[in-house]
């Protein structure tokens, strides 16, 4: 019985893929030969040249990593901003503060900044 569930499920999965990718060639076909003959006097396109072209997209945009991680970027981001928080642990605070100056300088008004810094500049600064 456990041996037949698992069949059936197994099957029932490929054919849900074969269905799937089936449909996803036939509207590619579909909106290339509609758009790309008129648009810029491209061919049409068979079934095979159809697979293909979806293949070669997915290598070429997509990769084969299941659709890519979600917030890839922002981990790395946060990565960053935990080593750079590491090494001016080790810092004195003059050398922080001499290298926060520094950044700001080069990379603009942002960098390093803290809002209760900001407060007190503009509580310094006459109205």
């Amino acid at each position: 019985m456990d041996r037949k569930f698992w069949l059936l499920r197994g099957l029932r999965f490929f054919f849900f893929a074969a269905l799937f990718i089936t449909v996803a060639v036939l509207a590619t076909q579909a909106l290339w030969n509609w758009l790309m003959p008129d648009l810029f006097h491209l061919p049409t396109i068979g079934l095979a040249q159809t697979l293909g072209l979806l293949v070669l997209s997915r290598i070429l945009f997509g990769g084969f990593r299941g659709g890519g991680r979600p917030g890839g970027w922002a981990r790395k981001r946060r990565e960053w901003q935990q080593r750079i928080a590491g090494r001016m642990e080790h810092l004195s605070p003059d050398a922080r503060e001499k290298f926060r100056q520094q950044m700001q300088n080069r990379c603009g008004m942002g960098w390093g900044s803290r809002p209760e810094k900001a407060a007190e500049a503009a509580a310094q600064q006459p109205a």
